[in-house]
């Protein structure tokens, strides 16, 4: 059973992680790994061969996947009711 839903989330150089996915020229690539390089650019290698180039200042939109926070509180708010 898979675990992880899917959410937007902006990207620069520094918060891109191995495995978002970026849509570039409407397509979908996934980023399968990145290689840092001068001047603080970054090229990002996709699981279909293809690569991209991010400079410092680009920003991008991006989908990834993560784990739903748990409920640790067996569905209480934690807070007390009050007593009327």
């Amino acid at each position: 059973m898979n675990d992880r839903i899917a959410i937007g989330v902006t990207v620069d150089i520094h918060s891109i992680r191995v495995g978002d996915q970026l849509m570039l020229g409407g397509q979908v690539f996934t980023v399968r790994d990145m290689i840092a390089l001068r001047h603080g650019d970054r090229r990002l290698e996709f699981t279909g061969g293809e690569s991209f180039t991010m400079r410092p200042h680009t920003v991008l939109y991006a989908t990834r996947a993560v784990r739903p926070a748990r409920d640790t509180t067996g569905g209480r708010s934690g807070r007390a009711r009050p007593r009327w």
